[in-house]
């Protein structure tokens, strides 16, 4: 194997395992990093959609005993089953979206400066709810996941359709999307890592068969590579989170944002970096 071509798989791997579940967007960062690796083309794609897997898999793990509990309990346990209908109503917005308009986002959007200045967008987004909590306290409505219903679900699904959007950030808009409609932090964070679950094995899946023509035996090295360092840094970081969330908001996130974001514009409009696209 390539060893220049491992070591840019290590990277892409660490950088969506360290981004993915944190609210400034894996996909934002994935472009940014394979722009600057020159790591790019259809393959690539597929690769930074199938090393999600490996971040969805490190939640798995954390999770494991609740999601075997859930399994165990689908056919006798009405909280199971009312929590994978939820699931499942949240994933739709995003399944349905991404199936209509998924082709004609990435053609104009999957770029460094789209993805750029979703960041800043993002970031300022991040500042305002913080802001309009610390100004407003209100006590929240939903304090774990088994208090949401259907329309909580719904809610949050269409929040997440926005991630369509690269440099939105998934975990981020179903954070705060979820904080907008009533719930804690910490409710919020569990169920956009649980909601990672069928939106990554969804895309992942669907890309595979999708682009099964443009894949070898040759890339599955590379692909693995990727997809173990994405599950081992989202597993830290899933850890690190849990942590963070029980004494912190998201500010220092959304300064981060804005600063990566006009760091990009800045480098790409003064010849600073050649961004690939």
């Amino acid at each position: 194997m390539d060893l220049v071509l491992a070591l840019k798989a290590l990277i892409m791997g660490i950088v969506e395992g360290l981004t993915e579940f944190l609210p400034i967007s894996s996909t934002g960062h994935l472009i940014l990093a394979g722009s600057l690796l020159n790591f790019t083309g259809e393959t690539v794609k597929v690769f930074e959609i199938v090393i999600q897997a490996g971040a969805m898999l490190a939640v798995c793990w954390e999770y494991r005993a609740r999601i075997a509990r859930v399994l165990g309990g689908l056919s006798s346990d009405a909280s199971a089953r009312k929590f994978v209908i939820n699931l499942a109503i949240a994933f739709l917005p995003l399944a349905a979206l991404g199936l209509l308009f998924g082709k004609k986002i990435k053609a104009a959007l999957f770029a460094p400066v789209p993805v750029a200045i979703a960041f800043i967008v993002g970031g300022l987004l991040i500042l305002w709810v913080e802001r309009r909590n610390k100004s407003n306290p209100v006590k929240a409505r939903i304090n774990s996941v088994d208090e949401m219903s259907a329309l909580d679900a719904l809610k949050i699904g269409i929040a997440q359709a926005f991630a369509l959007i690269p440099g939105t950030s998934r975990s981020g808009a179903t954070i705060i999307g979820g904080m907008l409609f009533g719930m804690s932090r910490k409710a919020a964070t569990e169920f956009s890592f649980f909601l990672a679950m069928p939106t990554l094995i969804g895309a992942t899946i669907y890309s595979l068969y999708k682009e099964r023509a443009l894949l070898t035996a040759a890339d599955l090295p590379v692909f693995g590579i990727g997809t173990i360092a994405a599950f081992v840094s989202a597993f830290l970081c899933v850890r690190w989170l849990l942590r963070y969330i029980s004494s912190h908001d998201f500010t220092v996130f959304a300064w981060y944002r804005i600063v990566f974001g006009l760091v990009v514009i800045a480098s790409a409009y003064s010849g600073w970096v050649v961004w690939a696209d």
